[in-house]
């Protein structure tokens, strides 16, 4: 049985654990206190079942029953595409407690048929190597260090080590809807593939996440307002990664066409919304303002500093940007392709 990564990592801070009371994330729960890691959990209820109020009160008493805490929150997301809206629903409750009560790392549990069922789907979108390690065992968002310590167990292995210990944990029913696409992936293809080969799939994420870290340089953007910059990586490839996780950040994902369109570097209207300007050294992103009434004065200090045209509107009301802007031009850097 495997051990949970990071176990120096989360002795060394405070660990907030993201909390369904799901096999997973209740294995895990007891997984924690078999290893002394002090933790807190918080929990969501969607409200999208009949037993989702009685899932809310089980979470509540098992931390009352350990003396930990439980932060719960209650939502109700109606219309399409429930899976991302609430996705970004619980991560905005968890990055609102991390900040409020200074948690040091957000746990989620994550497995490791999770990890192949998400590579499985990307490859069939005709993803990277990246995106198809979408499911990091140490990862960031919104300012957020995420750990995964379940990411090298297997979903049979998760169920054995409840059920040898007789742990309670509830059974969500959707599971079992192929509509779903990952159920689809994981009922044809990952379940029986993982079965027969566990180990051998454990070991090659194990070096993917490697290669992935040695290939793709971090692109750190910082913002002033709505407007957002970074220094560029050194090779086209960790560039659009890294312009695609800023946009991820924000709740907005690129297109194809998007993403294609990027990798000519330049200037960019991205959904109308936004404006990229990716330069030889930087990279800045903000909101696309047209029609933007400028003074000569501010248009001719743009024109001699090389402003992309359509970020003047933006900078135009934003003297804070503008002066970071202007901080900013300097000697340009050549940017590879390789």
């Amino acid at each position: 049985m495997s051990k949970l990564l990071h176990l120096d990592r989360l002795r060394e801070g405070r660990v907030l654990l993201a909390f369904s009371g799901g096999v997973d994330s209740t294995a895990l729960f007891h997984l924690l206190l078999e290893n002394n890691i002090a933790f807190d959990i918080a929990h969501v209820n969607y409200h999208t079942r009949e037993t989702s109020d009685a899932e809310e009160k089980n979470a509540e008493r098992l931390a009352a029953r350990h003396s930990l805490q439980c932060y719960a929150h209650s939502c109700r997301l109606g219309g399409i595409n429930f899976e991302h809206r609430a996705r970004e629903e619980r991560y905005r409750f968890f990055g609102y407690l991390m900040k409020k009560h200074g948690y040091t790392y957000l746990l989620t549990a994550h497995q490791l048929n999770d990890r192949l069922e998400w590579l499985m789907m990307q490859i069939c979108r005709g993803s990277g190597l990246p995106e198809m390690l979408g499911i990091r065992s140490h990862d960031s968002r919104d300012g957020i260090e995420i750990l995964r310590p379940l990411l090298e167990w297997d979903r049979d292995s998760i169920e054995a080590y409840l059920h040898e210990r007789k742990i309670p944990h509830h059974i969500d029913e959707s599971n079992a809807d192929e509509r779903y696409t990952r159920n689809f992936f994981r009922h044809r293809y990952s379940t029986p593939i993982m079965r027969d080969y566990r180990d051998a799939i454990r070991r090659s994420f194990r070096y993917l996440e490697e290669d992935s870290e040695s290939l793709i340089e971090s692109m750190d953007f910082k913002t002033v307002n709505e407007f957002a910059y970074a220094e560029n990586p050194t090779n086209i490839r960790s560039l659009l990664y890294g312009i695609d996780r800023y946009f991820k950040s924000r709740s907005y994902l690129l297109s194809k066409h998007d993403k294609e369109a990027l990798k000519g570097g330049g200037d960019h209207i991205i959904g109308r919304r936004f404006i990229v300007s990716i330069e030889m050294k930087y990279t800045f992103v903000a909101p696309y303002e047209a029609n933007v009434v400028m003074d000569k004065g501010f248009k001719e200090e743009c024109r001699k500093l090389k402003i992309a045209t359509k970020l003047r509107g933006y900078l135009f009301g934003v003297p804070e940007a503008m002066r970071v802007m202007r901080q900013l031009k300097g000697a340009q850097e050549l940017l590879r392709s390789d």
